[in-house]
């Protein structure tokens, strides 16, 4: 007897790309009002696809990078992923049709305490700026016509400044305690960010029937 591939498996189901923490724990109302609850919790959990009370709909974890990826490729039918991670990695062939208004935080310039940012910017000074946000720096220095040496990085940014890597850094804050207990000021405001719903366009068309009510009453729950 033949058995299908865990991709034509999904054909005929949902299924949704959340990453662990924060936008899972923030998206959980959104999908219960869709009558989604995930029979798991990815924290304890192993697995990486759970079940959910309605047997056609699956989540899978993924981490908050990849969550455009799987949904523009098609092995997610809708996803959960910041307005910072589309920005970054980019969100060609997504639709986004609803801003969840979740995950709130800020993208913004973060230099230590006593230095003078703004002079610097005045004096046409050449800034070194650690971010793992590379495409939304760049941008957003260059529309303001300062220069910039951008070094990457993937772990925590507050950590560039106080060893002398970098001048400084662009990252979200959300409550901004971190870089308060890290002698860090913020500086300047680039955006804000929340997190958006992003379907595939494909799986809009193919599967609009299923999908439809699901769109639907997450965004109903958001403009409430």
């Amino acid at each position: 007897m033949r058995t299908l591939s865990p991709r034509k498996r999904a054909v005929n189901g949902i299924t949704i790309a959340l990453s662990k923490g924060r936008i899972f724990e923030e998206t959980l109302p959104l999908l219960a009002a869709a009558g989604i609850e995930p029979l798991e919790d990815p924290e304890t959990s192993r697995r990486l696809i759970i079940p959910t009370t309605r047997k056609e709909v699956r989540v899978v974890i993924v981490r908050a990078t990849d969550t455009p990826t799987y949904v523009q490729y098609g092995a997610a039918d809708i996803g959960v992923a910041g307005k910072d991670v589309l920005l970054e990695h980019g969100s060609d062939g997504l639709y986004q049709p609803i801003d969840l208004r979740i995950a709130k935080c800020r993208m913004m310039v973060a230099v230590p305490a006593g230095f003078d940012y703004a002079h610097a910017v005045r004096q046409g000074a050449r800034l070194r700026v650690a971010t793992k946000y590379v495409n939304i720096a760049r941008e957003h220095f260059a529309a303001k016509g300062v220069h910039v040496d951008l070094i990457k990085l993937y772990g925590s940014m507050e950590l560039a400044p106080l060893a002398g890597l970098a001048d400084a850094i662009v990252d979200l804050v959300s409550t901004g305690s971190t870089l308060k207990a890290n002698n860090l000021l913020a500086c300047e405001h680039i955006m804000d960010i929340s997190s958006r719903l992003i379907v595939n366009q494909a799986a809009l068309k193919l599967k609009r029937e299923t999908l439809a009510p699901i769109l639907d009453a997450i965004a109903r729950v958001v403009e409430q």
